[in-house]
């Protein structure tokens, strides 16, 4: 059956410690009896509280044996016709990591459809106490935040120095029509806007800058201006016509910076990691920089090392993004090494 959106009221009276939001930032491999992988969970109560609990898949598999018996035996309060979500099944043979690296966009569709459903469900004890801190996950620090999701909303935009002679040049689009926004992912803006374009979600969907906001919006609102996949030419492109570029963002403290980086001869279009982060802290002039892409679920994933460069290069060729031959199929995060604000891992 289909779900319901929730009451408004009866969602305003819920406690404010009540989890309504959750999604894994990480997994680690924890060392005891046996070794096993923890998925690293950011916890959102209603009134606003973020805290990060450790949760192995059969605490995930506990939880739903549970309501299940709590909930398909003609339960549900007021005739409703929620349905439980699926949880994936368990799996035996194959890489442990590997295993749990393929569970993450599964287990956070769980996750989300768990906390959409109404109002009193969030209320059950079963559910409460899988989301609870308990003192063992305080103790516990994340290692690496791999995952989480950098702030989208309140972010300004500037075009780099040396591109303000050629705005020309750089990706946008013009509004048609007035659009708001269903949720924090959108952009909202009027008629008339120009929006600089980020990224190509799909082919109905874009992503774009605009103002002190950044977000996704149907393609069918806008009229582009100069596309993803071009490029003006110049006296510059023509002299380095077999070079290739980078798509960088640059995510400082009070805006981003977007740059395309022409990547040096001798660097090839899939680089070693020590390359990629020498060539960034020479763009930028800092030393102290973190690597990161958005992987297929909207994730920012740091890059540690090659084997990082290679998955991001993967996923690249499968995904609707830059398609131009002068640019590599992948873009580049780039964050200072110890801010973790853009991770959104304020409590």
């Amino acid at each position: 059956m289909q779900q319901q959106l929730r009451p408004e009221s009866d969602y305003n009276q819920l406690p404010d410690d009540v989890p309504v939001f959750a999604h894994i930032a990480d997994v680690e491999q924890s060392k005891g009896f046996t070794s096993h992988f923890v998925f690293v969970i950011q916890v959102k109560q209603k009134g606003g509280g973020k805290y990060f609990i450790f949760r192995r898949y059969r605490q995930f598999y506990s939880l739903q044996v549970k309501l299940l018996m709590k909930f398909t035996l003609g339960t549900y309060k007021n005739n409703s016709t929620y349905v439980l979500p699926t949880l994936p099944g368990k799996i035996y043979i194959g890489n442990k990591q590997e295993i749990a690296e393929k569970r993450i966009p599964e287990l956070d569709i769980y996750m989300k459809k768990l906390l959409d459903l109404p109002p009193w469900f969030l209320l059950d004890e079963d559910l409460r106490i899988f989301f609870y801190q308990t003192l063992d996950d305080c103790e516990q620090t994340p290692r690496s935040l791999r995952r989480l999701r950098p702030t989208t909303r309140k972010v300004k935009f500037k075009i780099a120095k040396e591109d303000e002679s050629g705005k020309a040049d750089t990706p946008r689009a013009e509004a048609l029509y007035d659009f708001t926004g269903a949720n924090d992912l959108e952009l909202t803006f009027k008629a008339g806007d120009v929006i600089h374009l980020l990224k190509r979600v799909n082919e109905e969907w874009l992503e774009g800058l605009l103002c002190n906001c950044t977000g996704i919006f149907p393609k069918s609102f806008v009229r582009i201006i100069q596309d993803l996949s071009q490029k003006n030419p110049s006296a510059h492109d023509e002299a380095s016509a077999v070079a290739h570029s980078v798509r960088c963002i640059y995510h400082d403290v009070h805006c981003c910076v977007i740059r395309d980086v022409s990547l040096k001869d001798g660097i090839p279009l899939q680089p070693e990691y020590t390359d990629l982060l020498s060539l960034m802290r020479t763009e930028f002039g800092k030393e102290a920089i973190a690597l990161n892409y958005r992987d297929p679920e909207g994730d920012m994933v740091r890059i540690v090392d090659n084997m990082d460069v290679e998955l991001m290069a993967l996923q690249a060729k499968g995904a609707s993004g830059i398609k131009s031959p002068d640019f590599v199929p992948w873009e580049l995060h780039v964050t200072r090494k110890n801010d973790l604000s853009v991770y959104n891992t304020n409590p």
